[in-house]
């Protein structure tokens, strides 16, 4: 296996790892660097480089073949990226999705109990602050959301449930989410929403996609 470190190349530090013969892993330290090197990576065009896929603490580059680890190690070493590489160009034009929510969780005071918050601080929190989809994973759908009100940082269940309903709103770590179908998670969920997160009908199935912002709203 190989590894780069490339913290000293760049105003954001990410390590780059082998990913068997055709891949490489950049390893970040926040989520705001994943974004940063996501979009760096993206606006380089790096030659070889067929797919992108960001998640909470790493970016893996997806590469046409063996041949191209070594060269598109070297060209990142190159590049240059800040922090504010991961703040969205299209502030003024940006795609919005407002999101009706009944706040009705089971999790809704234990996540006042985590935050020290009374359960209507909880949800003026959420409401108050746009959250921006950083990346999607998990089930089709599924988008992390980011840049919320960093008061709303909690853990995840210590018990995960075997069956989370469609349309719960959630909170874990720095993220939020709502779920797009029935599946088993360990996120604290504080209500619910008949939003469809997820329609293969649509010309787009996703409703939140990668930069959209979200306004989610106290049904």
């Amino acid at each position: 296996m190989s590894v780069m470190d490339i913290s000293q190349e760049a105003s954001v530090a990410a390590t780059v790892l082998d990913y068997g013969d055709q891949a490489l892993l950049l390893q970040c330290n926040t989520t705001g660097d994943v974004l940063a090197w996501t979009d760096a990576v993206r606006e380089a065009a790096l030659p070889g480089v067929v797919d992108i896929v960001p998640a909470a603490a790493t970016v893996l580059l997806k590469l046409a073949g063996p041949r191209w680890q070594g060269v598109t190690r070297q060209r990142l070493r190159r590049l240059r990226v800040t922090a504010d590489m991961a703040v969205p160009a299209e502030v003024n034009h940006r795609r919005e999705v407002v999101i009706d929510v009944i706040y009705d969780g089971p999790d809704l005071a234990d996540v006042a109990h985590h935050t020290g918050l009374t359960t209507a601080q909880v949800i003026n929190a959420h409401t108050a602050t746009p959250w921006r989809v950083g990346f999607n994973g998990f089930a089709p759908g599924f988008a992390y959301l980011i840049d919320g009100d960093p008061r709303l940082r909690v853990p995840r269940r210590a018990e995960p449930r075997t069956a989370v309903p469609a349309g719960s709103v959630a909170l874990a770590s720095e993220f939020s989410a709502v779920y797009p179908g029935q599946s088993p998670g360990g996120w604290q969920i504080i209500g619910h929403t008949d939003a469809v997160l997820w329609d293969l009908d649509r010309p787009e199935p996703a409703l939140l996609t990668r930069g959209t912002w979200v306004q989610f709203r106290a049904a």
